[in-house]
């Protein structure tokens, strides 16, 4: 089955997460991604290492469906080396600062030059313009500067989220972007540089929040797990574990009040409106609790359905690696890499298509697995690849 992008190539140039996971779900679409390294392989192939070789978690999931070579184009043998990349492209992934991309020929400009109809996709921390645009940043820094970190965790203690949910963010808007980007210029025949940011994203996923101080300065301050604008929604401990509540709407707030038992609260004023439980969420997460608490989570929930209110048990890695329906349904493979002691489990295309769906057809690369078989199909021979092995230019 052919995948949306077959015929398309994309040359990535990524690092850590917002750019590889872009080139990672173009890739799953068929697209041919080259993953470009440095000759001793990017500092993110090493974070979190699972083997001997110090390969890292992140990188396994990141480059699933990509071909790997290496290169060095700070030397002159190296930036002719991106030319002829470039010109074969319909791509170019490049979350790397604006004076590193252009020392290297990746500047619109240039890969204008190149290939009139390019595409350049980049990401940067704070967005083109400005006076931080050239400030560098990771996902935290997007959760800081967004208010998330403020309103999360307890009032006096900000919490960062452990999951890098604005880089997954900005790599799934870019990726989307980038085949916007494509299909206009299927039309016009017309290029384009896009543009993705980790601050705007996170701004983007906090916006309710920012529109919400804008217009009413109510100041909110964290509340750990407790919801501010509905409830009851909280995360409650039970007699073997936690699970997570979230009651939103009067519909849902009329069952839950009924299932444990507190019809009263359907006409005390303090809860005639979601804001309105949100501002007295502590009553109401103090009351669940106990109702939690008297039952395992298995009890809670099997009730908590029965009266349709969303509720989950809280997972350890491990507990979410074990559940039946995520490996029933598809959103976890596993596959394998040389010198993992088993199968690693990677997770799916997170949409689904039912005409044209993404798959994870091959294995992340190994440092410079296809860097031959790429020079080859560029026009170099066996003897100038050996060559420029030798002066570490690939």
């Amino acid at each position: 089955m052919s995948g949306i992008l077959d015929g398309y190539r994309v040359l990535d140039f990524g690092r850590f997460i917002a750019g590889p996971y872009c080139g990672a779900l173009l890739g799953d679409l068929g697209a041919d991604v080259i993953r470009i390294e440095r000759v001793d392989g990017g500092e993110d192939r090493f974070l979190a290492p699972v083997d001997e070789s110090g390969v890292g978690s992140a990188y396994l999931q990141m480059n699933r469906n990509k071909r790997g070579m290496t290169l060095n184009p700070t030397k002159p043998e190296g930036r002719a080396i991106v030319e002829k990349l470039v010109a074969t492209a319909d791509v170019v992934l490049a979350n790397l600062p604006p004076p590193t991309r252009k020392s290297w020929g990746l500047d619109y400009d240039n890969l204008k030059r190149i290939k009139p109809d390019i595409v350049l996709t980049t990401v940067s921390a704070y967005g083109v313009g400005g006076p931080y645009q050239d400030k560098v940043g990771f996902d935290g820094i997007g959760q800081a500067m967004s208010g998330n970190l403020h309103l999360t965790g307890p009032a006096d203690h900000p919490i960062k989220n452990w999951v890098p949910y604005v880089d997954f963010g900005t790599a799934s808007l870019t990726a989307f972007a980038t085949v916007a980007a494509l299909l206009h210029r299927e039309k016009t025949g017309e290029g384009q540089e896009v543009q993705g940011a980790l601050l705007g994203t996170a701004l983007t996923m906090n916006n309710s929040s920012l529109i919400e101080q804008a217009l009413i300065n109510v100041n909110r301050i964290g509340s750990v797990n407790r919801a501010q604008t509905s409830g009851p929604a909280d995360v409650f401990q039970t007699k073997d574990g936690w699970i997570l509540i979230q009651a939103i709407g009067r519909p849902m707030f009329e069952r839950i009040a009924k299932m444990i038992g507190e019809e009263g609260w359907l006409s005390d004023p303090r809860f005639e409106t979601d804001l309105d439980r949100g501002n007295n969420g502590e009553i109401l997460s103090e009351r669940v609790a106990a109702w939690c608490a008297e039952r395992t989570s298995q009890q809670a929930i099997a009730e908590l359905e029965e009266a349709k209110i969303p509720s989950g048990e809280v997972y350890s890695p491990q507990r979410a690696l074990d559940d039946p329906h995520i490996r029933e349904v598809g959103f976890m493979q596993d596959v394998d890499y040389p010198g993992l002691a088993k199968p690693a489990p990677v997770a799916t295309t997170p949409v689904r298509f039912t005409g044209t769906p993404g798959e994870i057809r091959h294995r992340a690369p190994t440092l410079g697995e296809h860097t031959d078989t790429i020079m080859t199909e560029l026009g170099y021979d066996a003897d100038e690849i050996a060559a420029l092995k030798e002066k570490r230019i690939v």
